[in-house]
């Protein structure tokens, strides 16, 4: 295995079991489906009023920012995205403005994926730890800090396509769901069991569905979108951890 990135201080460390699902027992089917797993198109780079020559010098500004994208190595934009998720306690306290730098600084490091076939790749398998989303079913910023989960960890099997999510203290609120490959990066989501508070089964109706595109893999860090435009950015915690039996 690569050595890893340093990660800062400040970044959450894995504490106990915790999950991508809304901490409250009663259960909201479409924000689970969404907190299992695309930015939004850009507008326009200019718009029909401006003269070709502001165009020309658009497309300048424009080539000359993919070029220096470029020429960063994967493991310099991980530095740069570390640094900016550090301080903003997985999302929680991220603005606008905060979201929008980590959207730019996420893309530039999606153009130098190294794993172009993530399903198909031993990376994925493993626990990981959600270090920043911008998924509001996870973060619950209307509600005290108390009544928001500490932790969120994300389970993966590609040898039996199969995952689950766990969120820690207060809720330890539990998914588990069927993935069905789409492509060699997307997965369809079905859920068949929810765990309240770890230990109540709840079996989720055939609605319970979502979607998951993995854009960035290597053996520390995954970018995953959902199907409702969010984005989850995690860390491997453990790569030898084997999802339980149903």
């Amino acid at each position: 295995m690569a050595t890893a990135v340093r990660f800062p201080p400040s970044l959450p460390r894995p504490a106990a079991a915790q999950s991508f699902i809304p901490a409250s027992t009663a259960i909201k089917l479409r924000p689970f489906a969404d907190s299992f797993f695309a930015a939004n198109t850009d507008k326009d780079l200019v718009t029909a009023s401006r003269g070709p020559e502001k165009w020309r010098t658009h497309v300048s500004f424009f080539s000359g920012f993919l070029s220096k994208s470029k020429s960063k190595s994967a493991e310099a934009i991980k530095e740069e995205l570390f640094e900016a998720i550090a301080p903003l306690d997985r999302g929680a306290e991220a603005s606008p403005e905060d979201q929008q730098v980590i959207e730019s600084i996420v893309q530039q490091l999606e153009a130098v994926n190294p794993t172009k076939q993530p399903l198909k790749s031993e990376l994925l398998n493993g626990k990981w730890e959600l270090i920043y989303t911008t998924s509001e079913s996870i973060l619950k910023r209307k509600r005290p800090k108390f009544l928001r989960s500490r932790t969120n960890y994300q389970v993966i099997d590609t040898n039996t396509f199969r995952a689950q999510n766990l969120e820690s203290f207060p809720f330890f609120n539990q998914v588990t769901a069927d993935l069905t490959p789409v492509n060699s990066k997307k997965v369809a989501v079905k859920f068949d069991y929810f765990k309240i508070g770890g230990l109540i089964p709840v079996k989720a109706p055939d609605r319970a569905r979502g979607s998951l595109e993995i854009t960035y893999l290597d053996e520390e860090l995954r970018v995953s979108r959902g199907d409702k435009g969010n984005l989850f950015i995690l860390k491997m915690v453990d790569p030898s951890y084997v999802l339980p039996p149903p």
